[in-house]
């Protein structure tokens, strides 16, 4: 059976001053880190490394984003890292500055772990 997604959490993080995506987009990662827990790896037993971790970005901007760097920041799984269009770019009318919002969905998946849990 294929793998089963177990969680996911949203992130949202910004670039104020630099319009850097890299930089919104590494922040959205972490605040969505800062929103879970899993201790499922210390109730099962299971390692870390049987776990898939899908991240999905949105910025403006998906070009500007370094996928594999993002992917390299991941503590945990197996990880990759996909870009779309989305986030948003808001521009100070006065200094013509653009601040840069990206958001972050982190997906992480186990193999089917149906037939090793017992109703007692």
């Amino acid at each position: 059976m294929s793998d089963q997604r177990f969680i996911i959490e949203m992130g949202m993080g910004n670039d104020l001053h630099g319009m850097d995506y890299q930089k919104a987009a590494r922040r959205a990662i972490e605040d969505a880190f800062r929103h879970s827990t899993l201790p499922i790896f210390q109730a099962t037993g299971l390692d870390h490394s049987e776990m898939r971790v899908q991240v999905t970005v949105g910025v403006q901007d998906p070009g500007q984003i370094d996928t594999t760097a993002l992917a390299g920041t991941l503590p945990r799984g197996r990880a990759s890292v996909t870009t779309v269009k989305g986030g948003q770019n808001v521009t100070n009318p006065e200094t013509g500055e653009t601040l840069v919002i990206a958001t972050a969905a982190v997906e992480a998946f186990l193999p089917y772990q149906g037939d090793k849990w017992q109703l007692g």
